[in-house]
């Protein structure tokens, strides 16, 4: 918890190390990310700085990437993070979250597998649970639509074709991209990952909706089923 005491300001930085004066001169790209937390928090304790601070927090849970999904419970135990600080961070992770995730995707054009990566890895290298989508796609690959299908893992029991295809035939798709993330960071697909992905391209032969490919998000890294000779 924060104390009453005053805390070190970032005005009390010397000037050329104030962050909020180096991002109107520079601009954000200018600054580190502890000299971002540090606008965020505003203020330090009585022996560090909101700077310093900031990089308390990141060293503590290892960058940004730890801080990602972290209760206020959990940033607390950082000295210095208290409700307020811990409030404030959570509502600027969600803010850039739901900033990532607005995209008006039907003016994207999907003619290869690193595009079709690229529509959904800022959205899905962070989940911690695998996420099933599929990127709708009209007769000239332009993006209808990218709804989510499930969470928990590709299993039978879990993605059935009727959940997959629901919303590409109301949306008259001419062919669905299959899109999942790897939260443990390795791309491999697993024996269940193959597997539905053939069930799911004979149900969309059944009912003229070709499955074209399947991607798989792990971090900054992408496997594409087509590339890999996985999918015809």
């Amino acid at each position: 918890m924060e104390g009453p005491d005053k805390g070190f300001t970032i005005k009390e930085l010397p000037v050329e190390e104030r962050p909020r004066e180096k991002v109107l001169k520079k601009g954000s790209s200018y600054l580190s990310n502890a000299e971002l937390l540090a606008l965020i928090i505003r203020t330090g304790n009585r022996n560090r700085t909101a700077v310093e601070l900031s990089q308390d927090l990141l060293n503590y849970f290892g960058g940004l990437r730890g801080i990602l999904d972290l209760s206020s419970e959990e940033l607390q135990e950082v000295k210095g993070i208290g409700i307020a600080k811990s409030a404030q961070i959570i509502a600027v992770i969600e803010l850039a979250k739901r900033i990532a995730s607005i995209k008006n995707y039907k003016k994207d054009l999907v003619s290869n597998p690193a595009q079709a990566a690229e529509l959904l890895t800022s959205e899905m290298r962070f989940l911690k649970q695998e996420v099933l989508r599929t990127i709708l796609l009209d007769v000239k690959n332009r993006v209808i639509a990218v709804p989510e299908i499930s969470k928990g893992g590709l299993s039978s029991s879990i993605v059935h074709p009727r959940e997959v295809f629901k919303e590409a035939i109301r949306r008259s798709s001419a062919a669905v991209i299959l899109v999942h993330n790897h939260p443990s960071g390795d791309p491999k697909p697993s024996a269940d990952d193959i597997n539905i992905t053939k069930k799911l391209q004979k149900a969309g032969e059944i009912i003229g909706i070709k499955v074209i490919d399947h991607i798989i998000i792990a971090g900054d890294k992408f496997l594409s089923f087509k590339e890999e000779n996985l999918i015809k």
